[in-house]
């Protein structure tokens, strides 16, 4: 019981050490230098994995399965594998396009 009771204050006394330290070091040159370069860093991390949208997403999918699967079957109709010209409305879109483009100038 007695080292628990060390081991306590130990983390309690290193966490409050810890962060007045760091206080003191953020305002400093080589604080404002290390914690860009901390921060530069973790942008890059993030954007390389995409690791916010990944864990919004898994958290979406374990709360909600099955609307997930519905977002899935609705994301693989909505992209079928066609080219643009070869949709059915395309010429009223260009005629539309054309009309408005007509208009601004």
């Amino acid at each position: 019981m007695h080292w628990l009771m060390v081991l306590t204050l130990k983390s309690i006394l290193s966490s409050i050490i810890g962060s007045s330290f760091y206080q003191w070091f953020q305002g400093t040159t080589l604080g404002i230098w290390f914690q860009k370069q901390v921060d530069r860093f973790m942008e890059y991390f993030a954007e390389k994995y995409e690791l916010e949208l990944m864990k919004k997403d898994a958290k979406f999918r374990k709360q909600y399965p099955l609307a997930a699967q519905r977002l899935d079957e609705l994301e693989k109709n909505s992209h079928p594998c066609k080219e643009l010209h070869e949709f059915e409305a395309y010429p009223e879109l260009i005629k539309r396009i054309e009309k408005l483009e007509k208009k601004i100038k």
